[in-house]
């Protein structure tokens, strides 16, 4: 990053107040809510999803403006599913207000803990979602935030802080750093990683090694796990309890957790039961807020429809590439060379696969390792044809492999968190 930068906090312009900043121990939140909803989506009928969402959900759904004419054009579309390649950003909050679930910690303010881009691709058939780690610092641009404020550049902030302003400049600072235009947010609170968890009766994740953090409360013993409610909150804040205990080790612990997230959707009978496709929907507006391109039910009708012919393969979650901020060991900058070229292959619609030996630093093949080998997955890849495409199954058969120094996985492989031993 070029330059002496300024680390100061920027005030709006309007004079309205901007949410505080006050230091806190770190959950995390993580948004795969919105990604299972269109994933749902996609594998029923339009007529009998849209009813649903309509008539039942309409009126729970939180709105706020992000303000560019794309982000307006978003909103005015049809039935049909979208043309072309779409982007959606997912953000974590980790507020405390009006949580039931989760009230310790500082409660005024919020950060955007998770931050997660979904690609999907101009011909429908692969998405790719790439996490942003909390701790990266970066140059944030001019952006409108929260009531319509608008905020003055500032460089070398960290990037968890934009969400201080509103989710309109977290998503306007991912547009400056990949090049891309996202028309589409949302964000989500504590309560809705516990009611989403719930809705989808669980999630059975791999552990290789014990957890045991006393920091986020999760203590688990190596093998498979069904997580339910606070428990599946737990293990996707804790950082102290998988690999190395850093920002990068949680996001690929939370990788292996959305992954077995999504095979279960897929492989447990939810694509065909309007019940439990009402159940995800009605657990996760609850406790969203989208934006307004995102806010109509026939957009989400939309997406899903778009997203259909996604295999599990060709679903692929990816780190942000980064090194050592060299002013500060305890926090990241973005590895410039590998972040060039997946900004490029975002942006040019590349189709790319991850290398085989790319797992992320917390999570490791499942089988690979004598410690906690665990058995209660291997079902659900079997059956990941079941809402999605037979011919999507695997991977791209055209697409180039991203450099080695970019880590992540698809949803088809059978990953195990670390743990910590």
């Amino acid at each position: 990053m070029p330059g002496e930068r300024s680390s100061h906090r920027r005030e709006a312009t309007s004079g309205i107040a901007r949410h505080g900043r006050l230091p806190r121990k770190g959950p995390v939140r993580f948004v795969a809510v919105l990604v299972a909803i269109v994933l749902a989506v996609s594998g029923a009928s339009v007529t009998s999803v849209a009813a649903i969402a309509a008539i039942s959900l309409k009126s729970q759904i939180k709105t706020v403006a992000l303000g560019t004419k794309e982000q307006k054009a978003a909103a005015k579309t049809s039935i049909d599913a979208i043309s072309g390649g779409a982007n959606i950003l997912l953000v974590g909050s980790d507020t405390r207000v009006g949580q039931t679930e989760v009230q310790a910690g500082v409660a005024d303010g919020s950060r955007n803990d998770v931050t997660i881009l979904i690609h999907l691709s101009a011909d429908h058939t692969q998405m790719t979602a790439v996490s942003f780690p909390r701790d990266m610092m970066v140059d944030v641009p001019s952006c409108t935030g929260t009531g319509g404020a608008t905020f003055p550049a500032a460089d070398y902030q960290q990037f968890n802080t934009t969400l201080g302003e509103g989710l309109g400049c977290t998503v306007a600072t991912v547009e400056s750093i990949t090049g891309l235009t996202i028309p589409y947010a949302a964000e989500i609170t504590f309560d809705g990683v516990i009611s989403m968890s719930n809705a989808i009766g669980g999630v059975d994740v791999c552990v290789a090694k014990p957890i045991d953090d006393a920091y986020s409360g999760l203590q688990l013993s190596a093998g498979t796990h069904t997580l339910l409610g606070l428990q599946a909150l737990e293990f996707l804040r804790t950082r102290h309890g998988v690999g190395d205990g850093s920002d990068l080790a949680r996001i690929s612990s939370q990788q292996v957790f959305l992954s077995a997230m999504m095979r279960k959707i897929v492989s447990a009978g939810t694509l065909s039961s309007p019940l439990k496709l009402y159940g995800i929907a009605s657990a996760a507006v609850k406790s969203m807020t989208l934006s307004t391109s995102l806010s109509s039910t026939t957009t989400l009708v939309q997406l899903g429809l778009a997203l259909k012919d996604v295999g599990l393969s060709n679903a692929l979650f990816v780190q942000y590439p980064t090194a050592v901020d060299p002013r500060n060991s305890n926090r990241v900058v973005a590895a410039s060379a590998d972040a060039s070229v997946l900004n490029q292959d975002l942006q040019t619609d590349t189709k790319f696969t991850l290398n085989a030996d790319s797992t992320g630093r917390a999570s490791v093949t499942e089988g690979s390792t004598a410690t906690g080998t665990a058995s209660g997955t291997s079902s659900a890849s079997a059956s990941a044809g079941s809402g999605a495409s037979s011919s999507a199954t695997t991977p791209t058969s055209t697409a180039t492999a991203l450099p080695t120094g970019i880590t992540g996985q698809s949803a088809s492989e059978e990953t195990c968190s670390v743990g910590n031993g």
